[in-house]
């Protein structure tokens, strides 16, 4: 298990989202999903994005289209505890 892990944190964060994702919907699992909508403004916050980071009722389209683009970059590196957390739980 331990080994695993280990390789877990070796991966870019682009594929810990891309494998967090694909678990996530094998596992049919809207939390997830929810999880990580929650959770984007705080890492654009950690960025330094302080704009970003607000939610509101206006953000609610704009956090669907940052969860298309969590994966990618600074952000997805942000948000890297997430997918480890997730690939690591039992499910």
């Amino acid at each position: 298990m331990e080994e695993n892990q280990e390789r877990l944190d070796d991966l870019p964060s682009e594929e810990l989202h891309d494998r967090a994702v694909k678990l996530a919907l094998h596992r049919k699992d809207a939390g997830f999903f929810w999880r990580l909508l929650s959770d984007i403004p705080a890492a654009e916050a950690a960025l330094g994005n302080m704009e970003r980071s607000e939610t509101d009722l206006m953000r609610v389209f704009g956090l669907v289209t940052d969860f298309f683009g969590a994966g990618e970059g600074e952000l997805a590196d942000a948000l890297r505890p997430v997918y480890l957390d997730y690939l690591r739980s039992p499910g």
